[in-house]
């Protein structure tokens, strides 16, 4: 039996962008919905990844002071009164690949529970090429979760995430269209969860932006508007030579989302590290 060279096999996917998203979405979409108790990242893309090997580590922290008392299913997390987030690793494969990992993915604090690991996942984004030099910029992410049963209802699961955006002088406009699914059932469980973002440069360190976070359910059967997961957010960026700060404050519109919900992210590209495949 002839035996498939898989490096070859790899550095040939790599130079077709195109073929290894595509790949990947079979991959992921032949998969369906999940419930979540929490999420460890309350981020929209922006299509700007790490330039060709940097290393960049990012912690997420989320607080929920005032959130929904009842787990969104038996021994889930409860969000109110929780602190998690995640520890997000990332590094340039190429001016249009980011290889990302998730770890650990954390919940600092409880109520009933205390601390614990949650789980990790790995991620793959594509991009346009130097997207914060472009008026027009689009990518799509993939992301891998395996998780303990307190935080997804199931042990792996996924999600798709397209980014198509627009700079308008200082300026940013940002759609992430996410799909959310687990590993059982077909499409008609697929769940929608967008995120958008609008954000205005005050100056080249500082900006504010809007965002929004939305779930509304399986394609096929989208929750009444009451129980939908709606949040509004108003978030602040600040970048700087020693690290990159992101931080924001949400307010839930519906019975299904958390009344307040508080973020903080710190980013810090390391040191280069040349990896050729």
């Amino acid at each position: 039996m002839r035996q498939v060279n898989r490096s070859l096999t790899l550095r040939r996917m790599a130079r077709h962008p195109g073929v290894l998203a595509l790949v990947l979405l079979l991959v992921v979409v032949a998969l369906p919905a999940m419930a979540s108790a929490q999420t460890d990242e309350i981020q929209v893309y922006d299509a700007v990844i790490e330039p060709q090997g940097i290393f960049n580590v990012m912690w997420h922290n989320n607080f929920t002071p005032i959130g929904r008392r009842t787990p969104a299913y038996p021994g889930a997390i409860v969000p109110d009164d929780s602190w998690n987030g995640g520890v997000e690793w990332a590094y340039g494969l190429k001016t249009w690949w980011e290889q990302g990992l998730y770890f650990p993915i954390y919940t600092a604090y409880s109520t009933g529970r205390g601390g614990s690991i949650d789980g990790f996942k790995i991620r793959e984004l594509f991009v346009r090429p130097h997207a914060a030099d472009h008026k027009l910029f689009y990518g799509l992410n993939f992301e891998f979760s395996f998780n303990y049963s307190y935080w997804e209802s199931r042990t792996v699961s996924g999600e798709i995430r397209p980014i198509v955006g627009a700079h308008l002088g200082k300026w940013t406009l940002i759609y992430n269209p996410i799909v959310d699914t687990d590993y059982t059932g077909g499409l008609g469980g697929l769940q929608y969860n967008p995120a958008g973002r609008i954000a205005f440069d005050l100056n080249p360190r500082w900006t504010v932006a809007a965002e929004e976070y939305d779930g509304f359910g399986a394609f096929h059967d989208f929750y009444g508007a009451h129980d939908q997961f709606h949040e509004v957010w108003a978030v602040m960026d600040h970048n700087s030579k020693i690290v990159d700060i992101e931080a924001g404050v949400g307010v839930g519109l519906t019975a299904g989302s958390d009344r307040l919900t508080l973020k903080l992210m710190l980013s810090r590209d390391l040191n280069k590290i040349p990896i050729r495949f």
